[in-house]
């Protein structure tokens, strides 16, 4: 066994020992914050959708490549995660935007928009950072909300397979970075190119 693979079995232990260390965690209770939907406002409490838990994707919006690469590999598994738990994807964006993005990229979320506000300020952050990217799972106990796991999504975390993939490659983040498309339009069009939406 190489040593890469034995790090590789230290690494799924640890993950292993995370789970449990989340699951062992006290409840922290969190506001029935505010949010808006191309449907109107809505409350964290009824993003639950009668679910006893839900998953919140922190995105920081239309603007960050690296966030709809994280969407775009959690929509793939979105069914799977539905079956256990409400999902939701919430970001700064205003509805219509994310309703634009989310058609662009194919994704199947439920979206809400926090603006911004103080669920960005309280949830959110992190270090220096007022919107930093990742995902908070929320437990309904009656009227009452709670915390029940919070992590952050970044180059190498345990969310996002392609950096793992990249590695595997030998291959870091400085090598590459993602794209909003990789198609890119030849300089010729055979269909005479009018009409083109640049």
């Amino acid at each position: 066994m190489t040593e890469a693979e034995k790090l590789e079995f230290e690494i799924l232990e640890k993950v292993q020992q995370l789970a449990a260390l989340r699951r062992a965690e006290s409840d922290r209770e969190v506001p029935n914050y505010a949010f808006e939907t191309t449907s109107g406002e809505t409350s964290l409490l009824a993003l639950f959708a009668g679910r006893e838990r839900l998953l919140v994707i922190h995105n920081m919006g239309q603007g960050c490549r690296y966030c709809t690469l994280w969407a775009d590999g959690i929509n793939g598994v979105l069914d799977h995660l539905e079956d256990a738990m409400a999902v939701v994807l919430v970001s700064k964006d205003p509805p219509e935007t994310q309703r634009r993005m989310a058609l662009d990229r194919g994704w199947k979320f439920r979206m809400a928009s926090h603006g911004g506000g103080t669920y960005m300020a309280e949830q959110c952050a992190l270090g220096e950072y007022s919107n930093y990217p990742g995902a908070s799972v929320y437990e309904r106990k009656g009227s009452k909300i709670v915390g029940r796991g919070r992590t952050a999504f970044g180059p190498g975390d345990l969310y996002s397979p392609v950096w793992h993939f990249l590695g595997l490659a030998g291959l870091s983040e400085a090598d590459w970075t993602p794209q909003f498309h990789y198609w890119q339009r030849p300089k010729k069009l055979d269909d005479g190119g009018e009409n083109i939406i640049e």
